[in-house]
Parts: structure tokens; C-alpha cells; sequence
């Protein structure tokens, strides 16, 4: 089941549907009155028996006429989670741009975890605004974002994928300039509109080995990434190990876990994004996230 949170013609109170045919947008609290008034963050909350519910909705929910996609989670309960190289062949790219801020090891000894503020999330389709990076550096990340459902504070490898509500896509934009002036990289990764995300939410039990998801991004047209999620160097559970080792991670939190190679930066020289370029990014399962550069 792929989740969607979306708004009606002329509404702006943020509804929870489900993707069916032809990505069409179906109603799934007209045909379960449960779901009514539920926010994806209550779904994600939610125990077992309303998500079967949901899914049984969707046989007879009907498709909501000019539906607009908000963000899966509009806001998330905190800052997105974010990693950094995350990928081999990314960390190499990474480590010979000139944008790594120094760092002495090319593949990290332990996750490179940042953070993205709600502030930066937007929807399938919605606009990045590059002109707030006045540096000139805009890039692109294509990631697996991972959403947790049940929370916890010091959760196992071994439980951790049973704490995943589902999976989405984000694309970490990228002020690369700005990372490489700062060396906590919030101030480069967080500006408003620079977390794309989107355009659903495909359940845990649709992809029990996220491994086997396989990421691809596009720039105007022209293939730059390209990798199975099972290239990762820490996988899901070591990340959600390591995060909820110190932080509490509650229902609807999303972590981003890194990008593969092939970003702007990874060219020479780099090639960085301009006013009307159109990033989509797909996730096999999940759907396209597609957003054009203001």
C-alpha cells in the first residue's frame, strides 16, 4: 500500500489516501469512517489492525477528483534525520571533490548523521527555490527515506526494521558551497525547500528487504544515479540503531540514509543545478519525485 497525504480542490485541510491505479488518489476514509480525520502521523502510530483496515478501504474508496500531493509527513515530528556517505562509491566521489570539509577517512567509521529542518520539506512537484543558495552550489541527493512507526529509545539491529512504518523518497538538496564553509552542515542542507519528499509512503510489508529497492535519479532527462539500496555502508538497521542509542525516535520521524554517486559535485569540474533544471528521482515500489529548480 502506498499512503498519501493530499488536500481537495479548493481545501486546505491535509487528508490521508492511498495511491491506486494510474497513481490515482483514493479516498480511504469515505469507504473506512475510522480513518477520517487521521494524519499520517497517526497512522504511523496507529496499531496493526487500522492499517489492515486501510487496506481493505482501498477496494472501495473512491478516487479523489483533483487531488493535490502534499509531503507524505508535511511535518515531521523533528528535524529529518539525514547521512552522509553513505554509499561507497559516493564517499570516493565525496572525498576528492574539494567539498568534504577535510575529513581525514573517506568511508566514515560511523554514520554521519545531520539534520534537515521541517521548514525544508515540500511535496511532489513543488518548486525548489535555488535562489536562496546565493553561492551558486545547487545539488542533488536522491535517497530512500525510511519512516519509523513504532518508536523507542535503544532499539536493536535485530528489532529495527520492525519499528519501519514505510519508505519514501527525499532529495537532499544541496547547497554545496554553504556545506563546505560550515563544518556542521545544517546551514548547507537546510534551507527552506531543499528536502523534497514524496510522493507516498510504501508500507513496511510491501518491501520486507529494502535491500532489494533500487534507486534512480534524473537531471533534464540524463541518468546521474543509479544504485540497490544494498550498497549502503551502514544499512537500515545500524542507522536506527545508532540514532535511537541517544535519541528517542517517535512515529512519523524520517531518516534519509545517504545518496549514491553520480551528484553534481561528483563531475569535474562540478556540475551544479540552474533555474529550470527538473530533478525525479525513483525508487522502485515507491513511485517518482520530481521537482524543478525555481
Amino acid at each position: 500500500m502506498r499512503l498519501v497525504t493530499f488536500t481537495r480542490p479548493g481545501k486546505l485541510q491535509q487528508e490521508v489516501g492511498a495511491l491506486g491505479d494510474g497513481d490515482a488518489v483514493l479516498d480511504l476514509a469515505a469507504a473506512e469512517p475510522l480513518l477520517r480525520g487521521q494524519s499520517m502521523l497517526d497512522l504511523a502510530a496507529a496499531e496493526p489492525a487500522l492499517l489492515d483496515k486501510a487496506r481493505a478501504a482501498m477496494a472501495k474508496a473512491p478516487v479523489v477528483e483533483g487531488a493535490k500531493l502534499c509531503a507524505p509527513i508535511p511535518r515531521p515530528p523533528k528535524n529529518v534525520f539525514c547521512v552522509g556517505k553513505n554509499y561507497h562509491e559516493h564517499a570516493k566521489e565525496f572525498a576528492g571533490s574539494g567539498f568534504d570539509g577535510g575529513a581525514k577517512d573517506v568511508v566514515p567509521p560511523f554514520p554521519v548523521v545531520f539534520s534537515k529542518p521541517h521548514t525544508s520539506v515540500i511535496a511532489n512537484g513543488e518548486k525548489i527555490l535555488g535562489h536562496l543558495d546565493t553561492t551558486g552550489g545547487l545539488d542533488y541527493e536522491g535517497e530512500l527515506g525510511v519512516v519509523i512507526g513504532a518508536g523507542g529509545r535503544g532499539i536493536s539491529k535485530a528489532e529495527a526494521l520492525k519499528h519501519v512504518f514505510g519508505y519514501t523518497i527525499i532529495n537532499d538538496v544541496t547547497a554545496r558551497h554553504l556545506q563546505k564553509r560550515h563544518s556542521q552542515w545544517i546551514l548547507g542542507k537546510g534551507l527552506d525547500t531543499f528536502c523534497p519528499m514524496g510522493p507516498a509512503i510504501l508500507t513496511a510489508d510491501e518491501a520486507p528487504d529494502p535491500t532489494k529497492l533500487v534507486l534512480t535519479t534524473w537531471v533534464n532527462g540524463e541518468q546521474r544515479q543509479h544504485a540497490p539500496v544494498s550498497d549502503l555502508i551502514f544499512d537500515i538497521p545500524t542507522l536506527i540503531e545508532a540514532i535511537s542509542a541517544v535519541i528517542t525516535l517517535e512515529p512519523g520521524d524520517v531518516i534519509a540514509t545517504g545518496t549514491p554517486a553520480g551528484v553534481g559535485i561528483g563531475f569535474n569540474p562540478p556540475v551544479f543545478l540552474k533555474s529550470g533544471d527538473v530533478v525525479k528521482i525513483a525508487i522502485s515500489g515507491i513511485g517518482v519525485l520530481e521537482n524543478a529548480v525555481a
